[in-house]
């Protein structure tokens, strides 16, 4: 789906989703009744109510498939954020090993990583358009600056490797992070998924065509059915876009560390 799409409040992605499905579905309705009434309908009786569990059971499986692809791509998202977050607190806190000039510096490179994530990166992760091979220069420049550090005592030298660790597991996270916003539904699966609802629609119509009251509450019941799976899984199918995404809080939280 479009970002346009994924960028909506959720409110209006509801009434967007359940107006199409249920326009779809009225359609089906519509186009079963009329063919029905014009001598269809003693074919459409002939079709066996026993293929309606199956039909739906296929339905939900295509869901729990598609489901089972955007929960998974949220939780890397969301744990590739928080491991980031837990890495540069740990360049924070053991920043204090070099008391002065280089503490400052750290803390300063991490603040402007950090405020470089939030108003740079995170717009582009919206728009899938970070790059992988560039690496912050904030990140490069604290690397370079805890290698030159003169670790004078051994809980500095602990302190140097466990900064040079850190700041290689913040920069490991932000590429998870950022393939994790690369993740999306694709096509396939919307139009298969969509497609599946379409026979089960189309099939309710069919066994209930005898009776218009029956086939509009059957229909109606499963395509609101159809609406909320695929309003659940459109507003977390963009890791990174939406009133439900995963935001930078989690690392703008750590700068504060800095004034300590």
């Amino acid at each position: 789906m479009n970002d346009w799409f994924h960028e909506l409040p959720v409110l209006w992605m509801a009434l967007l989703v359940f107006g199409i499905t249920y326009l779809l579905a009225l359609a089906i309705h519509a186009g079963v009744a009329a063919l029905a009434k014009s001598g269809c309908a003693k074919s459409f009786k002939a079709f066996s109510p026993s293929m309606l569990p199956p039909l739906g059971i296929l339905f939900g499986l295509f869901v729990a498939f598609t489901a089972a692809q955007v929960w998974s791509d949220s939780d890397r998202a969301s744990s590739a954020v928080s491991r980031e977050a837990s890495a540069l607190r740990t360049v924070f806190v053991l920043a204090t090993s070099f008391p002065g000039d280089p503490e400052a510096k750290l803390h300063d490179l991490m603040k402007n990583y950090v405020h470089e994530i939030a108003t740079v990166e995170w717009p582009m992760m919206a728009r899938r358009t970070t790059p992988l091979n560039i690496t912050p220069r904030a990140i490069l420049e604290a690397l370079q600056l805890t290698l030159a550090l003169p670790a004078t005592s051994p809980g500095q030298q602990i302190a140097q490797r466990e900064i040079i660790r850190a700041l290689e597991a913040a920069l490991d996270a932000r590429r998870l992070r950022i393939i994790a916003s690369l993740a999306n539904v694709n096509a396939v699966k919307w139009f298969c998924l969509y497609l599946q609802a379409i026979f089960s629609l189309l099939a309710i119509a069919f066994v209930h065509c005898d009776n218009w009251l029956a086939s509009l509450l059957a229909i109606g019941l499963f395509a609101g059915g159809v609406s909320t799976s695929v309003l659940l899984i459109a507003a977390h199918d963009r890791p990174f876009v939406g009133h439900v995404a995963v935001t930078p809080q989690p690392l703008l939280q750590i700068v504060p560390l800095a004034k300590r």
